[in-house]
């Protein structure tokens, strides 16, 4: 997954402009309490952190 799908599936999960600020806010338990953008910082993997964000706003299967 490229980075431009993650953004826009967040977009899509969380809202427009509202991903913007929980990117930046949220830590996300899957990413070791990172936020997105710190992961994405960190060099992970974009699969790996829309996969752990999937898991923790608990989105519906077909999201994945």
């Amino acid at each position: 997954m490229r980075e431009q799908e993650l953004w826009a599936k967040l977009k899509k999960a969380l809202g427009d402009p509202y991903y913007l600020v929980w990117t930046e806010q949220a830590c996300v338990p899957g990413l070791d309490s990172k936020t997105v953008r710190q992961a994405l910082d960190s060099g992970l993997n974009c699969k790996k952190i829309w996969r752990a964000v999937w898991s923790f706003l608990e989105l519906d299967e077909k999201e994945k």
